[in-house]
This record gives structure tokens, C-alpha cells and sequence, in this order.
């Protein structure tokens, strides 16, 4: 009985996505599909509620499709702790966003379709989090890629757009050639079956694994492969919140939770994830404080978080970057859409600085935008505060260096100082321009509503919950409210800036400012290599090759080489220009010398 329900919900959860998403006619109604999605979320927590009273597994494989002499593909299905648990999450806040896009998309002519690319990349997204084995895995992981650069890119007419969604899946490809190196080493020497793969007791060699973090770091935003994350914001605001909540970003992280047993025995790998996680963190949060596009900050912000969630990887606890990576889903899902109501009801305003006092026109959007940022911020008994917390307590009582540590309470802080400086810009004060403010609609309120519900309790229900399998840890009081002080910390940093500076005459950017404002300068540096390289190779190919080698061996060359032999047969050397002068001016000499005087 225990097999039979979860293989009879996963399978219908599927086929009813499936039909909803690829049967659908261009006059259907759309609340039919969000009924459907509704109805997908609620049988997916069945699965879920046994899974947590059993704490079992369960895999659903089809026969063999592809033969090969090594391995055999098949479709197989997993439903572990990690899928159980992030499915109704990706759905849950899919149903929301696409409830939301309803209303935000409403004068868009091609609605419908924009609806069925976000089910497209749900869709994706659940291949990935139930694989069972590297080739599917690698069909969603491509799914979410593809579905990405078309989301991104949906206003095509706009140059910066196709500019986004170009730089999107370059980089991402960059982060896929290491994933197909991993599942080509895994095929070769050990097993694309994810499960089997579990079973091999030695240590993994470092090349797959170096692939593995590679392709995390290109699809998750990690310091190196960084730029894609803020540009992506050129989408419309229901695809920012679905691709930085519950799909795509998280894929990379997903991706390392889920190979994890392969990776916990090598310390390199190990310490490559801690690194890049902390200065991820660090780095993102710095670069946030220096934006003024509400959405980038929010962008920076999921890319310091992501950064959180490789550290714990980093630091060989999975299951506390699953916890953070669930609680996050949410809070970053509703700061994204109450950024999107802010810039919808002030005519498509994106700066904060002219922005102000929507505290009075928009309330309800206000208060679910203080409730996700401090969520961020990891204010006690939100849902933030359960995972993150935890996360910086675990670090504190690791055997690592304190480095990670020091950068992730860094990060901590100027992540409070960006959240709050959103808070005062948008929502506090008078309006700054003289736009035309709108009042706030009851339509995208429900989904916000139900986000903000989500991010109050999501962690409260699983601190509940039989998942909740962390140790207690013992340690003095002022280090178990470290992060609660640091956090506050920033909050006063963050009015004390906003009071100082607000009088202050308009100065030249200084160049550290620059810096983090320009995202390390990797824009630049990613674009100019390029670009030179090209360039060189159009001077070699038409100035080098062209004009000198092909000229000097090809016309010049044939003529060069006849002159001797001409030379050695005629007294003739072909100087027409110097017989022509010659003949003229001997004419010219003979005309004067015979006219009669």
C-alpha cells in the first residue's frame, strides 16, 4: 500500500501537469489551469505526508529504452526526502505566480503562451528534482536552460532583452560543459544511475566532481559565471520570481544536494564549495548595496543566498541547504512579486530612488514586503530564521577555519542594510517623483497573501516536522545571538546611512563603489575578451592572410616569378608608364624643334 499511493500520485501529479501544459487551446479559459496546478499541489502532499511517518524511498523505472553495451536508459523516477519535499514547493509557488501573471501579464497578446512556457519550466524543473539518473537529469537540466532564454528574452524587441537572455544561456552552457563531462566519466567508468552510483564505496576521482560543482556554478550564479543572474531581470517580474524561487537557480544546488554521498569524501571538493560559497555570499551582498533597480537587488540577494546554501554544502550538511533552499523559495517568490505590484501600479518605475511613501497607496503589498524582507533578514520564528540561523550556528561549531565564517557574517550584515534600505527607499518618506500612483488591486493580492502565509509558517511547520533531524547545539549565549546582533547590526547601519546621506551634496562616484556597482567589472571583462579575440582574428584572416600571404604567393607571386623568364626572351621590361612618358615627351620636343619660326 505504501508504493501503490505515492506511484499513483506522482503519476497523475505528472500527466495532469503534462495535459494541462501541452493540450491546452488558445481560447481555454486560464483559471482552468490554475485549478489544475492547485489540484497538483495538493495530491503531491500526499507522497509527502508518508514519506515523513515512513521515512522511506521509493523508485518508479520503465524498461530499458536505450540498449547500450555499458549502461541501459530508462525513465526512472526517485521519491526521496529531497524530491518529496521540493515538489509541492515548486508547485505551490508556481500556482502562485501564475495566478499573479494573470493579472500582471492581462495586456500582453500573448498571454496563453507566456502561461505555458512557465509550465514548460515547471515541468522541467520536476524532472530534475525526480530523476533517477544522469540522462534525465540532464533532459530537465537543458529544459530549464532553454525555457530560460525564451522567458527572459519574451519582449524580443527589446535589444537589452536578447541581450539578457543571450548572456543567460552562454553562461549556463559554460556551467553544462561540466555536467556532460561528469555523466560522459560516469558512463565510462561507473554508472549514469544515480542510486548505483551510491552504492560504489570508493572515492569518486576529482575530475567528475570538479564537472559536477562547474555546472552548479554556472547554473546557480556562482562568483566567476555571476553576471548572467542581475542582467536576467530584463524578463518580466512573474518570470524573475519563478526562475530565482523554485526553478532554475536552484537547480545547481539541487543538483550537488542530490550527489552529494558521491562528493562528501573528497576534501577538495569539499573545500572548492566552501570557498566559493562564501565569497559568493560575501561578494552578492556587497554589489546589492550598491543597485538602485529593485529588482537587481532582490537578484544579488538570491545569488548571496545560493552562495549560503554552497557553503553548507561545502561544509558536509545537505539537508541544511535543502531547508534554506525550501524556506527561500517562498520569501524570495513574494519579495519578487511585490516588487512586481510596486512597478506595475507605478508605470514599469524600477528605481528605488524615485520611489517613496507607497506605504499609503499600496498597504497591503507594504506589509508583505516587510514580512519577506525580514524573513531575509533571519528575524526570529519567520521561516528565514529557521535555516539560516541554524546555518550560521553550524558554522560556528565546525572544525573549518574561520574564514568562511567571518565572510558569511559579513554577508549577514549587509544583507539586513540592503533588505531595510529597500524597505526605507520604497515604502517610507513622500514621493520622490511626480508619477502616477495607483491603488493596489484585490487580484494579484491572493497569491501574495498566500506567499506571505507560506513565509511565515513554512519554517515553523518544519521545525514540527520528522525532518527536522539537526542536533542540538550547545555553545555560550552571546555566540547563539550572533547572528540575531549582527543582523540588527545592520538594520541601524542602515538607518544611520540613510539618515547621513540624505542631505548630502551629489559627489563622483569613488572607485570601490564602482567596483561592486559593476559586479567586479566581469561585464566588461567577459565582453572585451571576446570581442578582442574577434577582432584579432578578423585582422589575421582579412589584413595578415589576405592582403600579404595570399597577395604576395597568389598574383604578386605568378608575376615575380614570369619577370626573370621575360627578362631573359625580350629587351621589352614591360615599363609601359616609362615608354609612354618617354614617347610623349620625345613627340612633344620634335613638335617644338620643327615648328617654323
Amino acid at each position: 500500500m505504501d508504493t501503490i499511493i505515492p506511484t499513483l500520485t506522482l503519476a497523475t501529479l505528472l500527466a495532469l501537469t503534462l495535459s494541462t501544459t501541452l493540450l491546452i487551446k488558445q481560447n481555454q479559459n486560464l483559471f482552468d489551469m490554475k485549478n489544475s496546478l492547485m489540484t497538483s499541489f495538493m495530491m503531491s502532499l500526499v507522497p509527502l505526508a508518508l514519506l515523513l511517518n515512513n521515512e522511506n524511498e521509493i523508485t518508479i523505472s520503465t524498461p530499458p529504452l536505450i540498449n547500450m553495451a555499458t549502461t541501459n536508459i530508462n525513465i526512472s523516477f526517485t521519491m526521496d526526502t529531497t524530491s518529496m519535499t521540493f515538489t509541492p514547493i515548486a508547485l505551490f509557488i508556481t500556482w502562485s505566480i501564475i495566478e499573479f501573471s494573470m493579472w500582471y501579464m492581462s495586456t500582453d497578446p500573448h498571454l496563453n503562451k507566456f502561461i505555458k512556457h512557465l509550465f514548460t519550466f515547471l515541468i522541467a524543473m520536476l524532472i530534475i528534482i525526480t530523476a533517477n539518473n544522469m540522462f534525465q537529469l540532464f533532459v530537465g537540466w537543458e529544459g530549464v536552460g532553454i525555457m530560460s532564454f525564451l522567458l527572459i528574452g519574451w519582449w524580443y524587441s527589446r535589444s537589452d532583452a536578447n541581450t539578457a537572455a543571450l548572456q543567460a544561456i552562454i553562461y549556463n552552457r559554460i556551467g553544462d560543459v561540466g555536467l556532460i563531462m561528469t555523466t560522459a566519466w560516469l558512463m565510462t567508468s561507473s554508472s549514469m544511475n544515480i542510486q548505483e552510483l551510491f552504492t560504489q564505496n570508493e572515492t569518486i576521482n576529482i575530475v567528475p566532481l570538479i564537472g559536477l560543482i562547474a555546472a552548479a556554478t554556472g547554473k546557480s550564479a556562482q562568483f566567476g559565471l555571476h553576471p548572467w543572474l542581475p542582467a536576467a531581470m530584463e524578463g518580466p517580474t512573474p518570470v524573475s520570481a519563478l526562475l530565482h524561487s523554485s526553478t532554475m537557480v536552484v537547480a545547481g544546488v539541487l543538483l550537488l544536494i542530490r550527489l552529494h554521498p558521491i562528493m562528501q569524501n573528497n576534501k577538495t571538493a569539499m573545500t572548492i564549495c566552501l570557498t566559493l560559497g562564501a565569497l559568493t555570499t560575501l561578494f552578492a551582498a556587497a554589489s546589492a548595496i550598491t543597485q538602485h533597480d529593485i529588482k537587481k537587488i532582490i537578484a544579488l540577494s538570491t545569488t548571496s543566498q545560493l552562495g549560503l546554501m554552497m557553503t553548507m554544502i561545502g561544509l558536509n550538511q545537505p539537508m541544511l541547504a535543502l531547508l534554506h533552499m525550501s524556506t527561500h523559495s517562498f520569501f524570495k517568490a513574494l519579495l519578487f512579486l511585490c516588487s512586481g505590484s510596486f512597478i506595475h501600479n507605478l508605470e514599469n518605475e524600477q528605481d528605488i530612488r524615485k520611489m517613496g511613501g507607497l506605504s499609503k497607496t499600496m498597504p497591503t503589498t507594504t506589509s508583505t514586503i516587510t514580512i519577506a524582507s525580514f524573513t531575509l533578514m533571519g528575524m526570529p520564528f519567520l521561516s528565514g530564521f529557521y535555516s539560516k540561523d541554524t546555518i550560521i550556528e553550524t558554522l560556528i561549531n565546525s572544525h573549518t577555519n574561520s574564514w568562511a565564517l567571518t565572510m558569511t557574517l559579513m554577508a549577514t550584515l549587509l544583507s539586513a542594510m540592503y533588505s531595510m534600505r529597500i524597505i526605507q527607499f520604497t515604502l517610507t518618506g513622500h514621493p520622490r517623483t511626480k508619477q502616477k500612483y495607483h491603488q493596489e488591486t484585490k487580484q494579484p493580492i491572493k497569491p501574495i497573501t498566500r506567499l506571505t502565509l507560506g513565509s511565515i509558517f513554512t519554517g515553523t511547520v518544519t521545525k514540527l516536522s520528522t525532518l527536522q533531524t539537526t542536533t542540538t547545539l550547545t555553545m555560550p549565549t552571546p555566540i547563539k545571538l550572533s547572528a540575531l546582533m549582527i543582523t540588527v547590526a545592520g538594520i541601524m547601519l542602515s538607518l544611520d546611512l540613510l539618515t547621513m546621506t540624505a542631505h548630502q551634496p551629489t559627489q563622483k562616484p569613488k572607485t570601490l563603489n564602482l567596483f561592486f556597482n559593476q559586479l567586479a567589472f566581469f561585464n566588461t571583462v567577459h565582453r572585451t575578451i571576446p570581442m578582442k579575440t574577434l577582432k584579432l582574428s578578423q585582422q589575421v584572416s582579412t589584413e595578415l592572410i589576405d592582403l600579404w600571404a595570399l597577395e604576395n604567393y597568389g598574383p604578386k607571386g605568378l608575376s615575380n616569378t614570369t619577370i626573370p623568364l621575360i627578362h631573359t626572351t625580350t629587351q621589352q621590361k614591360n615599363l609601359i608608364k616609362n615608354y609612354l612618358t618617354l614617347f610623349t615627351i620625345t613627340t612633344l620636343l620634335m613638335l617644338l624643334l620643327t615648328i617654323p619660326k
